[in-house]
């Protein structure tokens, strides 16, 4: 617990670190600490990189991913496949998908989801410049990676929607069982998922 023994600095330090995400007062003292013994290079290198985060990242203006040059490096890779174009909620979740090595087509951030009990619809979201990119890119399909929550559902809904008069394919990701789950443990709308994403085997 941060009490007055704490020298105002460093409880104000603790408090802004426990404003990241999954980082609690204890794992916010601990940080503190650790930067307070820390060599004076790091923790001004470590100043520096925030201030740079701040001020030189930036949004892609066609997928609108993070980036720090006029397009992110995926708009900018030639090497990506042009017909398939899969839409995500935020950075986060694209960057998630590149990790898996899984998908060499294109993306779009929606950066967020439909919320309608928080205001949030569609002109709050990237989806007026998603339809326009389905008009100037040759897009074949769009996959529809938004996460399955009551949100991420809703937004998926939506964009099929609002999509099924248009001359391109729309497909939803699956989502069932995690490798290492146990079916017993899984709840309704897991394994509905994972029985409506079966495949065959032979």
């Amino acid at each position: 617990m941060v009490t007055k023994a704490h020298p105002p600095v460093l409880r104000e330090l603790v408090q802004r670190l426990t404003k990241l995400p999954g980082i609690g007062e204890k794992s916010a003292t601990r940080m503190a600490m650790f930067l307070l013994k820390a060599p004076d290079d790091y923790v001004h290198g470590l100043a520096e990189n925030l201030e740079r985060l701040k001020r030189e990242i930036r949004t892609c203006p066609v997928c609108f991913h993070f980036t720090d040059g006029s397009l992110c490096g995926l708009c900018a890779d030639p090497s990506r496949k042009t017909g398939e174009l899969c839409v995500v909620e935020t950075s986060a979740d694209l960057l998630a998908i590149e990790e898996s090595g899984a998908y060499r087509g294109r993306y779009h951030v929606l950066q967020g989801a439909l919320a309608p009990l928080d205001g949030i619809g569609p002109n709050d979201l990237r989806i007026p410049e998603l339809l326009k990119r389905l008009e100037q890119e040759k897009i074949r399909e769009v996959i529809l990676a938004t996460n399955p929550t009551g949100d991420g559902e809703a937004t998926a809904n939506y964009l099929a929607k609002l999509l099924e008069k248009r001359p391109v394919r729309v497909s939803r990701i699956a989502s069932g069982i995690p490798m290492g789950g146990d079916v017993k443990y899984a709840d309704k709308v897991t394994l509905e998922r994972a029985l409506q994403g079966r495949r065959h085997v032979q």
